[in-house]
């Protein structure tokens, strides 16, 4: 039998009618599946902490797809007063929320605390994004094929959730960190699949990665530290190796639009160690499979951030 064609964005359905939130999205992997949400007709809503550079990323959209509908939101996944403002915000506005891209993220950098005094990358990458998708889980539960899109990383299978000391405060390793945030969207995601499951809930709760694809978040670490020698070797590695933020971006509009996607997949690209390629269902760590630590990380993250489900 041939090999199934490999899927792109061509192969998406037409969205007219859907809404869909993309956080980031304003650069990177989010611009580039805002694009393509637009370019079939969906209602995007770029959700970023820079509204200047969420307007300019929207009139790029609107120039590239005349009649495109894509409007700005303010939001900063580091402080939780600004999730639950974003999230106010949309209720005043949209009836419906088809998919919730989890786009957003910060990678290895400095240690930093949010707002609220997590660890930057814990705070911006898991709590904020569990608080934003609680705070509007009645609209995607209103919603007819209401789906949750987590976006991980491969770097999951490094990370461990470290309860004794889940901010960071002894040790800090940037990559460490970065690993147990990534294993967090994972096991945020198939916990969040059982949990609709239970309560008969027609939610998808679905988790991809983008593999090595040439971004802006290699080099944010790395700036933030003042390293223009480690900024340079970053920009060195994805002009030689990394795959177009449009060829990363796959995974998650596969993940976001698929028909034959299911809850609790896991979408990543099916190249070579799934660094490259196209979007194909790939395996995770065991880690990520541990339900008893999906469910004691699902409860410390609704106390962390005072929100709590109504499934």
């Amino acid at each position: 039998m041939p090999d199934k064609k490999a899927w792109t964005a061509d192969d998406m359905p037409d969205l007219s009618g859907k809404t869909i939130v993309v956080t980031g999205g304003n650069s990177g992997i989010g611009y580039e599946a805002a694009l393509e949400f637009a370019r079939k007709r969906a209602d995007v809503i770029i959700a970023c902490r820079d509204p200047g550079k969420a307007r300019t990323a929207a009139a790029q959209i609107s120039a590239s797809s005349p009649g495109a509908k894509v409007e700005v939101m303010e939001l900063d996944l580091a402080n939780l007063a600004s999730v639950r403002g974003f999230a106010d915000a949309f209720h005043l506005g949209h009836p419906a929320l088809h998919v919730l891209c989890n786009n957003a993220g910060v990678m290895a950098i400095p240690y930093r605390r949010t707002v609220d005094g997590f660890e930057m990358q814990f705070g911006t990458n898991h709590l904020g994004h569990f608080a934003l998708t609680g705070l509007l889980l009645d609209r995607l539960l209103a919603t007819e094929g209401g789906r949750v899109v987590n976006v991980s990383s491969g770097a999951h299978r490094m990370g461990t959730i470290r309860f004794d000391d889940l901010q960071w405060q002894n040790g800090y390793r940037k990559w460490r960190a970065y690993g147990q945030s990534k294993l967090a969207n994972l096991l945020f995601t198939f916990e969040l699949q059982r949990r609709a499951d239970a309560s008969g809930a027609k939610l998808l709760s679905v988790a991809c990665h983008p593999g090595y694809a040439a971004t802006n978040l290699q080099a944010a670490g790395p700036r933030m530290q003042g390293s223009s020698m480690m900024e340079s070797l970053f920009s060195v590695g994805n002009s030689l190796f990394a795959q177009s933020a449009a060829m990363g971006a796959l995974p998650t509009e596969y993940a976001a639009v698929a028909s034959d996607v299911h809850g609790g997949d896991y979408i990543g690209p099916d190249g070579i160690g799934e660094m490259w390629g196209h979007p194909v269902k790939v395996g995770c760590s065991a880690a990520a499979r541990d339900t008893a630590a999906a469910a004691r990380l699902w409860e410390l993250s609704a106390q962390l951030t005072n929100v709590h489900y109504t499934l």
